[in-house]
This record gives structure tokens, sequence and C-alpha cells, in this order.
């Protein structure tokens, strides 16, 4: 089976980066998923997410989350007559907003989701890198790939770890890459001389769709192989 994971999607230059690549992208590779989305430190942005945590099951809010946040953190994916794939999303707490610790979480949730399914995909949105590897490493064997997003710069260390699980610390992001993460470079800069609030607008050019492709066997979960995606619009 061969997973697409998209990195962080930025303002309508990178939705319309998905709508344009994505199909050529499942053609290309034969992929045959994940149909979801996971979230992260942003989820809380637009008024509008609270419809859809409370009637999309296939989208995703970090699953350290309290008890009692409206949606859910993990889901289990069918697609047809493939075995199911089960979806993962966890926030990490350094440089981030503090959240339940997803180390104590994590193993007693991928215990109950392996009960359903081998095939399983982790986005760790997170800031620090050791706190993205540590997590993956924890995981390694237990799920068929860890992928880490937040930072927006895509990492070169794909590998698979020696019980299966496939990993990488960010896949980058999905949008215009003539700016500063995807926004306008001087608000940016003026906010670093001045200290003073700034609007940061979406940037507009070199729109590239940033992601992961990861390969998995359909019988054991475990990663067969994983390699960085950057496909320019």
């Amino acid at each position: 089976m061969k997973i697409i994971f998209i990195g962080d999607i930025v303002g309508q230059p990178g939705r319309r980066a998905v709508a344009k690549v994505l199909p050529k992208l499942r053609l290309q590779h034969g992929i045959h998923g994940v149909d979801a989305i996971t979230s992260g430190d942003h989820l809380w942005d637009q008024k509008e997410v609270m419809g859809l945590l409370a009637n999309e099951k296939r989208f995703l809010r970090p699953f350290n989350y309290p008890a009692g946040t409206p949606g859910q953190g993990s889901a289990v994916i069918q697609l047809g007559t493939l075995p199911a794939i089960g979806v993962m999303n966890f926030q990490g707490r350094t440089f981030m907003p503090p959240l339940e610790n997803p180390f104590t979480l994590a193993l007693d949730a991928v215990k109950a989701l392996r009960e359903k399914t081998k095939i399983i995909f982790v986005d760790m949105h997170a800031e620090a890198t050791s706190e993205k590897i540590a997590f993956a490493r924890m995981l390694d064997g237990l799920v068929s790939a860890v992928v880490g997003t937040h930072t927006h710069v895509q990492t070169a260390d794909e590998q698979i770890f020696p019980g299966g699980t496939a990993y990488l610390t960010d896949a980058g992001f999905t949008g215009p890459h003539d700016g500063c993460l995807g926004r306008e470079i001087e608000p940016v800069i003026q906010r670093f001389l001045t200290n003073m609030p700034r609007r940061f607008e979406v940037a507009k050019e070199r729109v590239i769709l940033h992601g992961a492709l990861v390969e998995v066997d359909e019988a054991t979960g475990k990663a067969l192989k994983i390699q960085r995606v950057a496909e320019a619009v």
C-alpha cells in the first residue's frame, strides 16, 4: 500500500496546489490513501472548525487535547477493499501551547488502534526535532510511519527505523515558498526589527507541494520505503 502525506497547507495557494498536483501524484505513484486531514496548533484559527470536528470523522485534531475537547485525535479510514488505515494526530509540547503529554498517551492509544488495523500513520505536529525523533523512536515497530509537521521546512532525514516504522522529521509545507514560511517577507522582517505586531499576509509566488510518500506492507503494517515529495505547481 502506498500512502501520501501532504505537509502543512498554507492559504489559498496551498489549497490550489493540492487540487492541481494530487491527482497527478496519485496516478504517478499508484497512491491508495490517506483520505484524512490532520491539524495542529492553528486548529482554532477559524470558527468553521467546530462544524468539521463535530461532523467530519476524517478531520482530526491532536489526540492529546484534554478529555471533553470537541473532535477526535484518531480515525480508521476504509478505502474500498483495501486494508483499513489508522491515522493519528499528536502535538508536541516543547515551545508549543501546553497540552497533555503525548508520550504518556500514545502507547495505549496505539495499542487500541492496532486492534482494528496494523497500518497506522502518525502526524506529530511539533517544534522541537528531538521531541519528534524521541516520539517516533518510542513508537518504532508499533506504527507504520511517524511524519513531523509544523516547522514548514522539509528535512532530509527520511529513514526506516529497525522496527519497521518510517520516519521524517518534517514534511515541509504546501504553498508559496518565495516568502518566509509561506508569508510575505517584509512584515516578518519588520516584526523582528521593531517587535511590533504585524499582519502576516500569505505570499504568492513559487508554489510547491511538499510531503512524503510511504509504502507499507499490508500484511505486517511495516514500512517498506519512504521518500520525500516536492512538486512545483
